[in-house]
C-alpha cells in the first residue's frame, strides 16, 4: 500500500471544497438540530465509508484503461464537475424527519445513513474521488475523500448555524468549479503532451 500525502491533500481538498455547499451538508446540520449529533455524525460517515469504497473500486477498473484514454476521462469528469459547481443553483434541499425527534443510537444511525446512502449515488464527489483513484492511487484518495466527507458532516453538525449565517456558500462553491476546471485542463494538456 502506498501512500501519496499530495493524492491525499488533494483528494480531501477537492472533495471537501465541492461537498461544502452540497444537500449532505445540509441534510446532517438539519438531522443535528433533532438527533444526536454523534449518532448522526456515526451514521453520514459509514455511508460515505460505502460510498467511498465504491467510487475507489470503480476509479481502480479505469486505471486498467491505456494513460491517455484515463485523463481523457479524468478531465471530462472533472469539466463535468466544474460546469456543475460553476453553474450555481446548490441544492440545498434539507433532510426532514418529519419535524418529529429521533431518539436511541439504531434509529439515529439507521435515518442518516440512508439519508446519506441514497442521496449520494452519482453525486459529484463521488464521480470526482473515482476519478482521483484512476489517476492518483487507490488508498491515497480513499483516505482523502474520506476524511473531506466525514470533516464536512462534523462541521455541519458543530458549525452548521455559524457557516450559514456568516460564509456565502456560492462563493466556496465557485472556488470549487474553479479547482476543478483547472484540473480538467491540466488533465486534458496531459493527453497531448504525455
Amino acid at each position: 500500500m502506498h501512500l501519496d500525502p499530495l493524492a491525499i491533500l488533494t483528494a480531501f481538498g477537492l472533495i471537501f471544497l465541492a461537498e461544502l455547499p452540497d444537500k449532505t451538508m445540509f441534510a446532517s446540520l438539519a438531522m443535528g438540530t433533532r438527533m444526536r449529533p454523534l449518532y448522526v455524525w456515526i451514521g453520514t460517515s459509514t455511508a460515505f465509508l460505502a460510498h467511498v469504497a465504491i467510487a475507489v473500486g470503480a476509479g481502480s477498473l479505469l486505471g486498467l484503461l491505456p494513460g491517455w484514454s484515463v485523463k481523457l476521462v479524468s478531465a471530462l469528469l472533472f469539466g463535468f464537475g466544474a460546469f456543475m459547481l460553476l453553474r450555481g443553483g446548490a441544492d440545498d434541499d434539507e433532510a426532514d424527519a418529519g419535524g418529529r425527534t429521533v431518539t436511541g443510537f439504531w434509529p439515529v444511525f439507521s435515518t442518516a445513513f440512508m439519508a446519506v446512502f441514497v442521496s449520494e449515488w452519482g453525486d459529484l464527489t463521488q464521480i470526482t474521488t473515482a476519478n482521483l483513484a484512476a489517476t492518483n492511487g487507490t488508498w491515497s484518495t480513499a483516505i482523502g475523500s474520506l476524511a473531506a466527507l466525514m470533516s464536512v458532516s462534523a462541521l455541519a453538525l458543530v458549525a452548521g448555524r455559524f457557516i450559514a449565517k456568516r460564509v456565502p456558500l456560492k462563493t466556496v462553491q465557485r472556488i470549487g468549479g474553479v479547482c476543478m476546471a483547472g484540473l480538467a485542463v491540466w488533465s486534458l494538456t496531459e493527453v497531448f503532451t504525455g
